[in-house]
């Protein structure tokens, strides 16, 4: 050993046989690629004591457990409680475990690899919502690492920022700020540098009292007119109360006589902002409003947000008489024929997919990497009020959804490991399922399933990798106690469960359900009962 290692080598002992704090007892670890990494056992108070307790660390092969030697490999460095990676590499994926005695400590490692077209990976990025004019914290803090790092950078968007913070950004939020910070220490090692990182995914929101005022389509919109003909032009943006939307049609010469600006309709929207909309009429489109930027404006005390109309010339061609009719007949019957076909399509477009899946194969679950099809949240206490519920959570939608129609549910009292970290657990099983199932009822929305709901709504508008099932077990009315953020999604849908007419495997609900659910090559069971017990509705 290098007489430079000894002070880093004591260093690494002396902090491992002091920090409690760093012992991992998460079963399932995520590493990622060319970083260091370690593993740490924790003793139980009774093999604490005995200081004559030997350690051995195995890793799990396909043959049986191969025990791991200090000198075996250059990377990997055996300090008694502690497994060290330097770095971890793709092939150290796999089970390891440590024996102290009669205690055995086992984990799952899953190393991904890194980015190469970023300075982190998404899979570990921590994420933070911060209100505007709140404190703003980014702690670069590394229980194990930390000590042995010789320099800390702080870099946002993959940009390194001054970072002169003591280990920890602090400042008053600005929308500005919103992206990701990147804390990357710096780490000496038998004569190679490396460097450890860790990511936070912030976003700025605004606060509960007012909006940032923003108009609504594109910034700019081109209209085709014809000459002679009248036109209008709508502009609609959501803000606060005070706040004002006007036309600004003004050239050099003066405004133009045939354009006006109409009075402008305001709606209140359901969490007090305002929906605003002014139309500018142009009455007999000439030459000169063609080519000419109409810009609408909404201004507020925070700034304004502008979008501009611009009028082209519509392409006319000559076309004859005869072959005008003709074309508008055969347009017309293609219209029709088109329009009983779009309406023959929405009324029955949830049996032509399931037909579309059952004759075509589809399964789109076999690549994916998900373990289950659908992650069910709802309410955990069996209180007699709520017992139907219950029963039809853990019970009736396994026995259609898994035993009737072979989808793969993860239900908490039954697939959760007691023992483990409840809050880590169900963000892993969530992860792992491509749809989450809410059964809905007044009583949702407790302690117990906030952060099954926060989580699974991370998952659909941050990491876009699953799809939100709404069920209204019993009529829930108003549905404001559920988070804002759930009204962004495109894929949620209500269903609601009717007692008697849902009873049916055949019913509109089950139909509506396992097209909600993602396709998969489906084989019934042929002893289960074609209708299910009776549930109420009330």
């Amino acid at each position: 050993m290098h007489h430079r290692e000894i002070p880093l080598t004591l260093l690494i002992l002396m902090f491992i046989s002091t920090s409690e704090e760093i012992c991992i007892s998460r079963h399932h670890i995520t590493a990622v690629e060319g970083e260091p990494f370690y593993l740490k056992c924790c003793p139980s108070s009774s093999e604490h004591k005995n200081k004559t307790t030997t350690i051995k660390w195995y890793k799990n092969e396909s043959h049986g457990p191969t025990e791991l030697r200090s000198g075996g490999s250059p990377r990997i460095i055996l300090h008694d409680y502690v497994l060290e990676f330097w770095p971890v590499e793709m092939d150290d994926s796999g089970s390891y475990s440590c024996r102290m005695g009669n205690d055995t400590q086992a984990w799952k490692l899953n190393v991904i690899r890194r980015s190469k077209n970023s300075c982190f990976t998404e899979k570990q990025v921590i994420s933070k919502v911060v209100e505007v004019k709140k404190t703003l914290q980014v702690p670069c803090e590394n229980n194990y690492f930390q000590n042995l790092a010789n320099r800390t950078s702080l870099y946002k968007d993959c940009e390194k920022i001054d970072f002169n913070f003591n280990l920890n950004l602090k400042k008053i939020a600005e929308f500005k700020d919103g992206g990701y910070y990147t804390c990357v220490f710096f780490l000496h090692h038998a004569g190679k540098l490396f460097n450890v990182t860790k990511t936070f995914n912030i976003t700025i929101i605004g606060d509960h009292s007012s909006i940032i005022p923003a108009l609504l389509g594109p910034k700019l919109t081109q209209v085709k007119v014809e000459l002679g003909k009248d036109t209008q032009l709508n502009c609609s943006a959501l803000l606060n109360e005070k706040d004002v939307v006007y036309w600004n049609t003004w050239r050099e010469n003066g405004s133009d006589p045939n354009v006006h600006e109409e009075e402008g309709t305001r709606i209140r929207t359901p969490d007090g902002k305002w929906l605003a909309s002014k139309t500018l009429r142009i009455e007999n489109v000439n030459e000169k409003n063609l080519n000419f930027l109409y810009n609408c404006t909404v201004a507020s005390k925070g700034g304004t947000d502008t979008k501009s109309f611009i009028l082209l010339r519509k392409d006319m061609a000559d076309i004859p008489g005869h072959v005008f009719t003709r074309g508008m007949i055969v347009a017309a019957l293609i219209s029709v024929s088109i329009v009983c076909l779009v309406i023959m399509g929405v009324i029955y477009r949830v049996d032509l997919a399931l037909f579309y899946r059952h004759f075509t194969g589809r399964d789109e679950t076999l690549t994916d990497g998900k373990t289950y099809d659908a992650f069910v949240s709802y309410l955990k206490e069996c209180r007699p009020e709520n017992g139907e519920e219950y029963t039809f959570a853990v019970e009736i939608l396994p026995r259609v959804l898994e035993k009737h129609f072979g989808y793969k549910l993860c239900i908490f009292e039954r697939d959760v490991v007691p023992g483990r970290a409840v809050v880590d657990e169900i963000h892993s099983l969530i992860e792992k399922s491509r749809r989450l199932i809410i059964v809905l009822s007044k009583s949702y929305m407790s302690n117990e399933v906030r952060y099954e709901l926060e989580s699974g709504l991370h998952e659909a508008l941050v990491e876009r990798k699953i799809k939100i099932i709404l069920i209204e077990f019993t009529p829930v009315g108003d549905f404001t106690f559920l988070p804002q953020s759930l009204k962004l999604l495109k894929s949620h849908r209500v269903l609601k469960w009717k007692a008697e007419k849902s009873l049916s495997y055949n019913s509109r609900f089950w139909k509506n359900l396992r097209y909600l659910m993602p396709a998969k090559t489906v084989k019934p069971c042929g002893d289960e009962s074609e209708v299910l017990p009776v549930l109420s509705q009330a």
